[in-house]
């Protein structure tokens, strides 16, 4: 099974999806902000990211561009799992490198089709 980074400043949003990830058979990394994602990222290679968009210290669009420029994560899938919905959102993290969006709240059984569908 995959390495899935999971990046997001809420610890009850980390329970979940790393448990809907790790029932699935998955490895999960956790974070809490991106630049302790983007530290992780480089300790460790991950197969999938995932990540919040509103987090401090650095937000997930930075997250995304930032990955996008480390070597090893130019095509790593990036999933963006946020109570953002709008376009323009959507759009800027299209641009920064984005892979998906899902909106919080999350269905895991979605979850795990989508991150599924991006690790074939």
């Amino acid at each position: 099974m995959a390495t899935i980074l999971a990046v997001d400043d809420s610890p009850s949003m980390r329970k979940m999806v790393s448990f809907t990830l790790k029932e699935a058979g998955h490895r999960v990394l956790t974070a809490e902000n991106g630049e302790q994602g983007l530290e992780l990222a480089k300790a460790e290679k991950a197969d999938l990211v995932l990540t919040d968009i509103n987090m401090p210290t650095m937000d997930g669009i930075s997250l995304v561009k930032a990955l996008r420029a480390l070597p090893g994560y130019e095509h790593v899938p990036i999933l963006v799992l946020t109570t953002e919905s709008g376009a323009n959102k959507k759009l800027e993290g299209k641009a920064a490198g984005a892979t998906g969006w899902l909106v919080k709240p999350f269905n895991p059984e979605k979850l795990l089709e989508v991150v599924a569908k991006v690790l074939d």
